[in-house]
């Protein structure tokens, strides 16, 4: 697994090993002690999830509160442009965020940290999402900051068709009114 470091301390991008020939491929999608090698990050994951979107679909960006999720996150058909945004207070960093197109033709992985947001947009026809979470989902502590806060000034690509958002992500707060972590 080869890890390049972002301009955001503790958000990496993992890259694996990809074994192909003219039957296909294969690779490790993930193995914990490689991970906690390559990152120095000792996580337990215990949520799997999966999403499948359109071209134009900008899911975030999210948080939780009071049960933080670490998230481990891949491309399995499709891409997308994916965001972490650095919601600590007191941190050197807060409000800065990183993207990266994560692609089933790059097999690139985004490390999520706890305490940062996150966010992705659909660049393809579809893609299929999935990330591991280092907790469970928690409705009640989960909460939004609008993709296009003026303050994060998060530059989204440019696509052929309109962002489509959820009720949720409309509806979310300016960074300067969210709850974020102390």
């Amino acid at each position: 697994m080869q890890v390049e470091e972002t301009s955001l301390p503790g958000v990496f991008i993992l890259s694996p090993k990809v074994f192909g020939d003219a039957r296909g491929f294969f690779m490790e999608s993930f193995n914990q002690k490689a991970f906690e090698e390559a990152t120095g990050c000792k996580r337990e994951f215990v949520q799997d999830n999966y999403s499948r979107s359109r071209q134009g679909v900008l899911r975030g960006i999210h948080y939780q509160l009071e049960q933080p999720q670490g998230k481990l996150v891949r491309v399995t058909q499709g891409s997308v442009w994916d965001v972490a945004v650095d919601l600590r207070r007191h941190s050197a960093h807060f409000g800065q965020w990183v993207g990266v197109e994560l692609s089933a033709d790059n097999n690139r992985q985004l490390w999520v940290p706890e305490g940062f947001g996150h966010a992705f947009v659909v660049l393809s026809e579809t893609a299929d999402f999935l990330y591991k979470t280092t907790d469970y989902y928690h409705p009640e502590s989960e909460r939004c900051i609008r993709f296009d806060d003026p303050e994060l000034a998060i530059e989204w690509p440019t696509l052929p068709v309109e962002i489509a958002l959820s009720e949720k992500d409309q509806a979310g707060s300016q960074l300067s009114e969210a709850e974020v972590y102390e």
